[in-house]
């Protein structure tokens, strides 16, 4: 790569080729996903749309299809809530390596009582946080097989008031599904910077870090066939919040940055310009609270084991 592209400045409009490369979204088919496998799609790379509904992926496909005639695009059947069936995840690919997967997908509760997964593990934690742990071991030498493979996990804005309790990671003693949420949102953040900080120490050539949207509305963001609709009622109702906040297709730029850009570190933390809510990407500065060594390893071990995966996390 020329010295001169390494120095061009990042152009949210004007994305660098990726021809040749693979990457893979979970949650692809609709909000925030959709929109950074969009815009993956317009760089040559093979994109595939991690989601559990057939039905929305081929929707979200067309979509995409109608504004990037070239995409190459696959679904992967994909449920995060069933950790055995993301062990052999990698065999349903098709692919001899994986250049980034973005651990996008994530469910958001506004209601007790408090519900679990297949497996026990509160419904959240364990699709947010837990889920995306065994897809990461079930992706490892695929991952590995890159020449320098990057794990994005999406944070979001309620991390930051959040702080995790190291014994009640699941919210089993006090449940509130606002806190509940924003702890799995920090938990799979804490998570990717200790996974980056362990896969240093082994001088892998994966990276690990983290991006988020920002403060990203539906009534903020643009209409796609089948996937978004946009009324005129929610769009007037959205242009005061503009002020503040964007849409998802502006909250996939930091995302998409941290997929793309060669300059791009593992353990660095990238979102919106203006405030952390809306606007181009730039890079962050980690909180304390994100990347507490004592907590981290506290996580780790109890993600794992949580995850059924190997506290090594093979071949990685």
């Amino acid at each position: 790569m020329s010295s001169a592209h390494l120095s061009r400045p990042w152009d949210v409009h004007r994305l660098p080729s990726a021809a040749g490369k693979s990457f893979l979204v979970t949650g692809g088919n609709a909000g925030i996903g959709y929109f950074v496998a969009e815009q993956l799609a317009g760089t040559g790379a093979v994109v595939v749309l991690g989601s559990r509904d057939r039905e929305r992926a081929s929707a979200a496909m067309a979509s995409i299809r109608s504004r990037v005639p070239s995409a190459q695009l696959r679904h992967l059947q994909l449920d995060l809530a069933d950790l055995a069936s993301l062990r052999t995840v990698a065999d349903g690919l098709g692919l001899d390596r994986l250049d980034a997967v973005v651990h996008n997908a994530g469910v958001a509760l506004d209601d007790p009582p408090r519900r679990t997964t297949k497996d026990g593990h509160e419904l959240m934690f364990g699709v947010n946080h837990l889920g995306h742990v065994a897809l990461t071991r079930g992706l490892a030498p695929l991952l590995s097989a890159a020449p320098a493979a990057r794990i994005v996990t999406v944070g979001s804005f309620a991390a930051r008031s959040e702080r995790l309790d190291p014994d009640d990671l699941q919210s089993v003693r006090d449940y509130r599904p606002k806190r509940a949420y924003g702890r799995s949102k920090l938990a799979q953040m804490s998570f990717a910077f200790e996974l980056d900080r362990r896969l240093r120490a082994r001088g892998s050539a994966v990276l690990s870090l983290v991006a988020h949207p920002g403060g990203a509305l539906d009534s903020l963001t643009p209409p796609r066939a089948g996937v978004h609709a946009a009324t005129r009622g929610g769009r007037l109702r959205g242009l005061p919040a503009g002020l503040l906040l964007q849409g998802k297709d502006r909250g996939a730029w930091p995302i998409v940055r941290a997929v793309l850009d060669p300059q791009v570190r593992g353990g660095q933390l990238w979102g919106p310009r203006a405030f952390g809510l809306r606007g181009t990407p730039r890079l962050e500065s980690v909180h304390a609270h994100m990347a507490d060594p004592a907590v981290a390893a506290r996580l780790w071990d109890a993600s794992c084991d949580g995850a059924g995966v190997e506290p090594h996390l093979a071949l990685l």
